[in-house]
């Protein structure tokens, strides 16, 4: 059924003259005569009763109007969900990340920034190590990820540095350590060390690998924990050291005195990962928003 005959049938019912519905709806009188007097044939039943003096709705007209009303208010509101999705201002976003990714204000302001830009989009946020966003990725668990682990090239997906920011020795406050203004890989691998468990896929525990592997130094792992409010915990309960992103600073906590590495290539990178190709509207805007929230690399 042709929407735009139900819409003429509405404005005839509206004014009860074929005139006035005519200039309302901007065509001429004929064609609109020509329309409702088709839509009556497809429908099997006369919608008006017309004379010299007036037109009324039939009997069988009147009830059929609510009925019209619902169905082109259904198709207004379709077609309104269907311009908003094209200009990513509605639809669905699936969002991983890495824990303490949610302490950089990066995440904080462009989460901030596209509530406020685009409403109406549903974002669904799910905390998953960064090795694992890959492959969710990639099979499409996940819209968009962001981490910090560097793998190798995986087809399909595309991988954005977004930010950089420097590592920092997280020390207990009663570590002559701690009275330091900066601290050495060196010195720090001779602490028992609290770091995320193998096989959990941590950027960052890849990264200490790396920066402790390029000077031939091994650390002595005394506990673990998976998420980086555990790490920061056990450190302030004197249990150990570990190696954080800068972020984790925000996490203000008696015990824990946070310094910085004496090593130029301690860094860390957040990764925005997305799938290649074609993105959805919604998905465009949340990209956007997080480049246009990222930082060059901090001296």
């Amino acid at each position: 059924m042709d929407p735009r005959k139900l819409r003429y049938f509405a404005a005839v019912a509206d004014e009860l003259h074929f005139g006035r519905a005519a200039q309302r709806l901007h065509i001429a009188q004929p064609p609109l005569t020509r329309q409702i007097s088709a839509l009556e044939s497809e429908l099997g039943f006369r919608l008006f009763e017309r004379s010299t003096r007036a037109v009324t709705l039939t009997a069988d007209g009147a009830r059929f109007l609510p009925h019209a009303r619902d169905l082109l208010a259904q198709l207004d509101k379709t077609t309104s969900i269907a311009r908003q999705t094209a200009l990513g201002n509605a639809g669905h976003v699936v969002l991983g990340y890495a824990s303490s990714i949610a302490l950089s204000p990066l995440f904080a302001n462009t989460l901030r920034a596209f509530a406020n830009d685009a409403p109406d989009v549903h974002l669904t946020l799910i905390e998953t190590a960064s090795a694992s966003q890959w492959m969710q990725v990639a099979d499409g668990r996940l819209d968009i990820g962001l981490g910090r682990m560097v793998l190798p090239d995986i087809d399909g997906i595309d991988a954005v540095t977004l930010h950089s920011e420097r590592l920092l020795a997280a020390l207990p406050s009663g570590d002559p350590l701690a009275r330091q203004e900066h601290v050495t890989l060196e010195q720090l691998a001779q602490r028992p060390f609290i770091r995320y468990p193998d096989g959990y896929g941590s950027g960052v525990s890849q990264r200490i690998d790396a920066l402790f592997g390029a000077r031939g130094l091994d650390i002595s792992t005394r506990y673990l924990g998976s998420q980086i409010t555990t790490i920061v915990a056990l450190i302030a309960s004197g249990l150990g050291v570990s190696i954080v992103p800068d972020c984790a600073t925000t996490m203000s906590r008696d015990g824990v005195v946070y310094r910085p590495i004496d090593a130029d290539d301690a860094v860390i990178d957040i990764l925005m990962l997305t799938r290649r190709g074609t993105r959805s509207a919604a998905l465009e805007r949340l990209c956007n928003a997080l480049v246009a929230n990222g930082a060059p690399t901090r001296a």
